[in-house]
């Protein structure tokens, strides 16, 4: 018989066994998930050790030599950066708001900061310097070069983008800020007890409970699912038909209006529960009233990653939205009966929480540099004026020593919309759209005519940066090249690829989870 471990004495094993820190939550997760069996004993939840042996080595396995296998031996294990938890990989601001398609700041320290290694033998960048990112989009470079006491300028067409990166930047006072999230959050308490939407949505709750614990028990359910002793889709549809006219009685006993009158006019319209919308709008008109710009502007930073958390999908189509939901359903994500949510309350005052104390950590490693997002076309924009604009400090320290180099993620070709990925934000705040300015969006295809406008449109985009480096300039341009457009986009911009830097990309957020790695494209000046 295998020896028997407490979570806590797990957690101590495969800390030992991996070399790095496994909580006691990471045990609890995997039990919950189904990875490992919880035993039945007298005493609190225990696991077989040889169960945890197994699942381990099958990681192991799974991961480094396999994904070489199917990646090439070039690919550099070091930069998978898999011993950082994702606590780390979305430390204080930058996971202020959800974004696709962003690079872990690791990456960006590991080629910013003054260390060499056996892959990267010289240092490119240093304190004082400027670091330009012309695909800025969710901040990450200029976060880290903060960090590192350097400045920075991103550049995105998406002006809810800059906002993002902006916000993250920003030096706020906290106290302002808790006081008009407090405020907003007492008068939203108020206006929810004129309507019954909570307690519908507490008995609903009530209801899923005992459903859930009936049919699909934690963790068992889960782990008969793993090893195909159930059929979660067969079983799980059958329940949740099972499930509906309770649900029924529920909407019609507390008149709960599902569907907005709007139709699908644009995304909040369509995406959006009517109790849902009707907080929505009250939030935000509280919000306009706040005086202090950059008070309002980490406001309604926080607002739409609530209303994005609030959209109704289900709990795995919230990267891809696939069908509007107004009922529960199987979430094959949880193993149970989920529901849609019929309040923003929840996710409001988590988030207003999170924000506050993600930038209170960030306060105490930010550096006295400047950092701007510039929002424009990255092809024609005069780096030089838009900076003089805002900044004169600035603008005096970027023609004292120029740009040192670039440090950017591309768009992939046919990938994202990355308007249409915050569409919910240009509806509720009215920003201008510019998808037609976007280079490889996803509405474009991955065609021949695609991938040509991708070449020319970052080529225009290195040829108009590089007028505001220094002659020595370094550029890395992180990218999955699966079409090999790199060597035409140096050529065409009058540069040079001098190495490459082939990397594995873990936890991908998307539903692919096979192996996949992406390049970091070293060029310089030819």
């Amino acid at each position: 018989m295998s020896e028997l471990l407490s979570i806590k004495e797990a957690s101590q094993w495969a800390s030992q066994y991996l070399n790095k820190n496994i909580t006691t939550s990471n045990i609890s997760y995997l039990i919950q998930y189904g990875r490992i069996r919880k035993m039945d004993t007298n005493k609190s939840t225990q696991i077989l050790k040889d169960d945890l042996v197994k699942y381990y080595k099958d990681q192991k396995k799974s991961r480094k030599q396999e994904w070489k296998n199917q990646l090439g031996e070039d690919l550099n294990w070091m930069l998978s950066f898999e011993q950082y938890k994702e606590a780390e990989t979305t430390k204080h601001v930058h996971r202020l708001h959800p974004y696709k398609g962003k690079f872990i700041p690791q990456l960006v320290e590991y080629f910013l900061d003054d260390h060499v290694d056996d892959f990267k033998k010289e240092v490119y960048f240093k304190e004082g310097d400027i670091v330009l990112d012309p695909f800025s989009g969710s901040g990450t470079t200029m976060i880290q070069a903060n960090e590192l006491g350097m400045h920075a300028i991103g550049i995105d067409v998406s002006a809810f983008n800059a906002l993002i990166g902006n916000s993250k930047v920003g030096i706020y006072d906290l106290n302002r800020l808790k006081e008009e999230t407090n405020k907003i959050t007492k008068q939203l308490e108020k206006f929810l007890k004129d309507r019954r939407t909570t307690d519908f949505e507490n008995r609903l709750l009530e209801e899923l409970n005992v459903f859930n614990n009936n049919y699909f028990p934690v963790p068992e359910f889960k782990y008969k699912v793993r090893v195909g002793e159930i059929d979660d889709v067969v079983f799980g549809a059958e329940k949740e038909s099972e499930f509906q006219p309770i649900f029924d009685k529920l909407v019609d006993e507390y008149n709960i209006k599902l569907r907005q009158d709007k139709g699908d006019k644009n995304f909040i319209d369509k995406w959006y529960l009517q109790s849902v919308r009707e907080e929505i709008d009250f939030v935000f008109q509280l919000i306009k009233e706040i005086k202090d710009i950059k008070t309002k502007k980490i406001v309604s930073v926080i607002l739409s990653r609530t209303i994005r958390s609030c959209r109704a999908t289900t709990h795995s189509d919230l990267a891809t939205l696939v069908d509007p939901i107004t009922r529960p359903y199987y979430c094959k994500k949880h193993g149970k009966i989920c529901k849609p949510l019929f309040s923003i309350e929840k996710w409001w005052k988590s988030y207003v929480k999170d924000t506050i104390s993600r930038l209170a950590q960030f306060d105490t490693l930010r550096t006295k540099t400047f950092q701007y997002c510039l929002t424009g076309d990255s092809r024609v924009i005069d780096i030089d004026l838009e900076i003089k604009k805002i900044n004169p400090d600035f603008e005096e320290i970027l023609n004292g020593k120029k740009i040192q180099g670039i440090f950017s993620s591309p768009p992939y070709v046919g990938l994202i919309d990355y308007h249409e990925q915050h569409a919910y934000a240009y509806d509720l705040f009215g920003f201008e759209r510019r998808d037609e300015q976007e280079i490889g969006p996803l509405y474009k295809g991955r065609g021949k005519v695609a991938r040509e406008s991708y070449v020319e449109g970052v080529a225009d985009v290195l040829n108009n940066c590089k007028r505001f480096l220094v002659e020595d300039y370094d550029v890395f341009l992180v990218a999955n090249d699966r079409n090999n457009l790199y060597p035409q986009i140096a050529e065409k911009s009058g540069m040079k690829i001098v190495n490459q830097f082939k990397r594995p990309v873990l936890n991908r957020t998307e539903k692919d989870k096979n192996a996949y790695s992406e390049i970091i494209f070293h060029l310089k000046r030819k």
